[in-house]
């Protein structure tokens, strides 16, 4: 199944970005950690506009620690980028990214000259979050569905920063199904758009391949079957997943799997690596 969606209040969003960019001094990119490429937001290298801009690598508690310093690595060779592993919840982490904003743009923040800073992210990054976190109160509405932000508003800190909340925007063509499918494991794809089945098979493939210790020992599995259909019916038994006859119901054990994943109940992963440690490993086959 070929995944397309791009919510039309999307599109009216970006053209309003783009426009209020010309007045932001600085850009948090809030992107999943576990996918950090795939979550980026592919526009917003030519919106920027050069202005500096920090990565958020957001639920880092959820993904490969040592793939995750690799996307660190690969985000700071870029021109006025740098990149922040945290998770959105944790008020620590947020006084951190604080002092990187502060020390980013010094010349800002001070009466009368406030730091501008804009909020990107695609839908369910936990964008909405990490800007409560920031405000140390609710001020942008959260959940656990795509699409949740819908309008923009600006949001003053108290401490010499005021930021930009924004929609969660996608770019309209998603022509690599490899992208859709990694966006859809990690719940930014609304279900609408989406066919369990099809995407708890693709992430299972991954799985299988990337991390099968995990799925052993979440499983209790001494060995991985041949098929990742045989994999989902092995945890569609597992969790319950049955229609009569004792047969397995496969979107549900999908949607359970893939819930599961989210969660990280199957263990710390990472859906993609930036793209030189893929070269390194295929230098070494």
């Amino acid at each position: 199944m070929s995944i397309r969606w791009y919510p039309g209040h999307m599109g009216k969003a970006q053209e309003k970005m783009t426009e209020a960019i010309r007045k932001i001094d600085l850009i948090i990119e809030v992107v999943d950690a576990r996918l950090p490429l795939s979550s980026s937001n592919h526009q917003l290298e030519e919106m920027r506009r050069n202005k500096p801009c920090i990565k958020i690598l957001n639920k880092h508690d959820l993904a490969d620690s040592a793939v995750t310093k690799a996307w660190v690595r690969y985000f700071e060779n870029e021109s006025a980028v740098y990149a922040l592993p945290l998770s959105a919840k944790v008020s620590a982490d947020a006084k951190q990214l604080i002092k990187l904003c502060q020390k980013t743009v010094p010349h800002r923040g001070k009466p009368g000259w406030p730091l501008r800073i804009m909020v990107f992210g695609i839908p369910n990054t936990g964008k909405s979050t990490l800007i409560n976190t920031l405000a140390g109160k609710c001020m942008a509405k959260v959940g656990d569905k795509p699409a949740v932000t819908t309008c923009g508003q600006q949001i003053d800190l108290r401490n010499g920063i005021v930021l930009s909340d924004t929609p969660g925007i996608l770019w309209p063509n998603m022509d690599d199904q490899n992208v859709a499918y990694r966006l859809a494991t990690s719940g930014a794809i609304g279900a609408s758009a989406m066919d369990y089945s099809c995407v708890g098979l693709f992430a299972l493939e991954f799985m299988m391949h990337r991390y099968p210790e995990s799925l052993k020992t979440r499983y209790k599995l001494s060995e991985l079957p041949d098929s990742p259909t045989d994999m989902l019916e092995i945890i569609g038994r597992r969790l319950g997943c049955l229609m009569a006859g004792g047969v397995i119901d496969q979107n549900r054990a999908a949607e359970a799997f893939l819930r599961e994943l989210r969660v990280g109940k199957i263990g710390r992963i990472s859906l993609e690596e930036p793209p030189e440690r893929v070269e390194d490993h295929e230098d070494t086959e």
